[in-house]
């Protein structure tokens, strides 16, 4: 079975403007009927708490549609900050394929 996928960065400076696109590209990707949203965090170091919840909005407005939404490519300092959180129990960050340098998606039926 085939899942449509959309990838949206995020953003690697947190303002209000990166953060309306970023809501805006979740919003694209549940408009094109994507199953899966995938998040891609190559180019983030570090979030603060207003990207932190940037992320908890997106992610309720993806489960509000009945879509997956997993992080990739997640930095040490950032999956140290969803740990602290509790939000790793909330998101489910994948691993890189050593092989093709992209996200591995299992999804479970």
């Amino acid at each position: 079975m085939d899942f449509l996928t959309r990838t949206i960065k995020f953003p690697a400076s947190i303002d209000d403007g990166s953060i309306a696109q970023f809501h805006h590209q979740t919003e694209l990707a549940l408009q094109a009927d994507a199953d899966v949203v995938l998040i891609d965090f190559s180019r983030v170091e570090f979030t603060s708490s207003p990207g932190l919840m940037a992320l908890v909005m997106s992610y309720k407005r993806v489960r509000e549609a009945n879509k997956r939404l997993f992080l990739c490519s997640v930095s040490e300092q950032v999956r140290m900050l969803l740990e602290l959180t509790g939000m790793n129990e909330v998101f489910e960050v994948l691993p890189r394929s050593e092989e093709t340098d992209s996200p591995a998606i299992a999804l479970a039926a």
